[in-house]
């Protein structure tokens, strides 16, 4: 996997949190760096351990399904961005707490992060540089996240369900990329 594509999967999967991030920069009412960090800090934290946690146990399964593996990695990249198109056509106004907590953040962490373990387990059978991928992954939503809590606070809830719709079509669009390269229509 090249920077390039690592780096349109690491804004598919920043779209969560990006656009939770917007919710909670909405949700303030006097914007702090402090509230930007935090929430880059949890984001980008939980968007790297989880694709690292799939890879582990992606790793553990690599030999017994290595015929199909370019199946599992379109089938998961493929309900997951079908999973973020289907919410940002949802709606319905989310409420998210003003409350930047550990409990608060931590459940919107693991809550925003739970794509990017399918991805990790992907990322098994892809053999891909988890070091690298999840780093680049961490830092890439820490930055979206960061600037989603400003983007929130300034512009609300304008760029929330746009977020999510990007994201998911990042990730219907790799899994695709994926699938047609094994099967050899692409090079």
């Amino acid at each position: 996997m090249g920077l390039l594509e690592l780096f349109i999967l690491a804004v598919g999967l920043s779209m969560d949190a990006f656009a939770v991030s917007v919710c909670k920069g909405l949700s303030v009412t006097k914007m702090e760096p402090k509230h930007a960090l935090l929430c880059g800090a949890y984001f980008g934290g939980f968007q790297a351990l989880m694709p690292a946690l799939g890879y582990l146990l992606g790793s553990q399964f690599e030999s017994m399904i290595t015929q199909i593996d370019h199946w599992i990695a379109f089938v998961l990249l493929g309900i997951i961005g079908s999973s973020m198109i289907k919410e940002s056509r949802e709606d319905e106004e989310e409420e998210v707490s003003a409350s930047f907590d550990v409990k608060t953040m931590l459940a919107l962490a693991v809550a925003t992060s739970i794509d990017a373990l399918a991805v990790g387990v992907t990322f098994a059978f892809l053999h891909v540089n988890i070091v690298w991928a999840v780093t680049f992954i961490g830092c890439t939503t820490f930055v979206l996240s960061a600037v989603g809590v400003k983007v929130g606070n300034i512009f609300g809830m304008k760029y929330k369900s746009r977020a999510e719709l990007a994201g998911g079509v990042i990730l219907i669009l790799m899994g695709v990329k994926i699938l047609l390269e094994h099967l050899g229509f692409l090079g």
